[in-house]
């Protein structure tokens, strides 16, 4: 424990890992252990300091900390899964007298709509309580995983995304225990359908998917929606979802909100895919499990004072 105090938290390798960035390589978070390790001057015993908990070396972990808070601020990019090269807001960042002092003082508040917004509120550890700042420690964990899946999928090709969508509808419970109830439609001459869910042995009942493996900065517009729904009346179909890792402008949500009873259309951003796959365990695994106890007030009542 002594030793884990004494290595330098994320907030402090953020600057030195944006000036080892600024050579303009490409990296990943293993490539700034060396670097790390002769700026801060430590030992290797330092370096293999393990989680008691056993859930990794955390002088690694607090590197990879330092990388997300850097792409969550937009000051690198992630070329491929695992990867990070500078920009030119992270270049600019640099010549900031302050930037040091900045990086280490600086938090980000959750990440909606693909879009990093900085948090200035005072220290959380004397604003809130020992629970509050677990909850927001949590939820800075899911939101670097929903980060992380959009990268992945974003590293896929479209036809692994159509694939991925289907899967994820039937891990979501569509098409209940009828064996091979999603398909993907043929690559081509689709129809602007690209996958089908079957809801009864028959067949009677489909829900036809369209997945769109977009950047986060695209947005879908309403033309685009009007088209699957048109696809939708040429296969005979009065339900839709349309999927994409990018956002959906106001038009596109208004025209969906205007349809009629005659068609149901479901309309599945980024982060809200983020969410379904992490909800659902598609492609997820455990890492660890935290135990919070209180005491049993029943049991202590019943005890004579």
């Amino acid at each position: 424990m002594d030793e884990q105090l004494k290595l330098p938290k994320h907030n402090e390798l953020r600057f030195p890992i944006l000036k080892e960035l600024a050579e303009g390589q490409e990296l990943t978070a293993r490539n700034f252990v060396s670097p790390l390790q002769n700026h801060f001057d430590l030992s290797a015993e330092q370096l293999s300091l393990m989680y008691e908990s056993g859930n990794g070396p955390v002088f690694y972990d607090r590197i990879s900390w330092a990388l997300s808070f850097l792409y969550r601020l937009e000051a690198v990019d992630k070329p491929r899964r695992g990867s990070y090269l500078i920009n030119d807001k992270g270049r600019e960042l640099l010549t900031r007298p302050d930037c040091n002092k900045f990086l280490v003082k600086e938090r980000l508040s959750r990440r909606t709509n693909q879009q990093s917004e900085i948090d200035n509120n005072s220290d959380e550890s004397i604003d809130n309580t020992p629970q509050e700042q677990l909850s927001r420690s949590f939820e800075n964990i899911r939101q670097a995983v929903y980060d992380e899946i959009i990268d992945t999928i974003l590293s896929k090709s479209p036809r692994a995304f159509e694939f991925l969508v289907v899967k994820l509808m039937e891990k979501m419970g569509y098409g209940g225990q009828i064996k091979d109830a999603g398909s993907v439609t043929q690559y081509s001459n689709d129809g602007g359908i690209d996958g089908i869910i079957k809801e009864d042995i028959l067949g009677l009942g489909r829900i036809h998917i369209q997945a769109k493996r977009y950047d986060r900065s695209n947005t879908i517009s309403r033309e685009e929606i009007q088209k699957f729904v048109g696809a939708l009346a040429v296969a005979q179909s009065n339900k839709g979802v349309f999927i994409t890792t990018s956002k959906y402008s106001k038009g596109a949500r208004e025209f969906v909100n205007s349809l009629n009873g005659n068609t149901t259309m479901v309309l599945i951003d980024g982060l809200e895919l983020a969410k379904y796959i992490y909800d659902f365990n598609l492609g997820m695994q455990l890492e660890q499990v935290i135990e919070i106890k209180k005491l049993d007030s029943d049991f202590w009542d019943g005890i004579q004072d």
